[in-house]
């Protein structure tokens, strides 16, 4: 049996919608967008994403070495399409074993980004992008600064914005935040390429 969607902002259980509402509602956060269960790692689910999703899914190309593709998933059902999209990868950290990367896009208010992140609230905050980048990725070619966001402490977090929606990378252990502060990431959007893309193991990040 496929598992339920759950809550974007904090992976607690939804109420399907009914004859009087088309919403998914979380007790503790009201309408949401559903995060729909996530997806291995495979050549069906990056087409699935690439069909489904609104917003854009955002894959580091080329993958830093030694990285591969761990999974991907989606916030949104088939009335909206997918209005949050992960992209999931893992590789070799600074410190001894691996590190886990989820790359996520979203329009704004959704919050998926913000709960992977360890935030409390959808967005990555008032004042947030109010002093210098802490780093920068190119996106579609061109220079997107990106800002520290303070999250969980077992992690790094980055957000900014590209073609009008979050941007975020987070990044595990919080030294793995290296490969986004030192490393020239270039993403480029699944959706309009076609990648041979390496894959692993499911990343135990989407496990929710």
């Amino acid at each position: 049996m496929k598992a339920a969607p759950t809550c974007p902002r904090c992976f607690g259980p939804l109420h399907g919608p009914n004859v009087w509402s088309s919403a998914w509602r979380c007790d503790a956060h009201g309408d949401v967008l559903p995060f729909q269960p996530p997806y291995p790692a495979s050549d069906v689910a990056a087409e699935a994403l690439r069909k489904s999703s609104v917003v854009p899914v955002w894959m580091p190309w080329p993958l830093p070495a030694g990285w591969l593709v761990t999974g991907f998933a989606e916030a949104g059902d088939e009335r909206s399409g997918g209005r949050a999209s992960v992209v999931a990868l893992s590789g070799p950290s600074l410190s001894h074993g691996p590190a886990d990367l989820l790359v996520v896009a979203e329009e704004p208010g959704v919050g998926l980004g913000a709960a992977f992140a360890g935030l409390s609230g959808p967005d990555p905050g008032a004042g947030f992008d109010a002093g210098p980048p802490n780093a920068k990725v190119e996106v579609l070619g061109h220079p997107t600064p990106l800002w520290c966001v303070g999250g969980a402490a077992d992690r790094a977090v980055y957000a900014g914005e590209a073609l009008g929606n979050w941007i975020w990378t987070i990044a595990w252990p919080a030294d793995a935040g290296c490969l986004i502060a030192l490393t020239d990431l270039s993403l480029l959007d699944l959706r309009d390429h076609e990648f041979d893309l390496p894959f692993g193991a499911f990343s135990p990040r989407l496990g929710r």
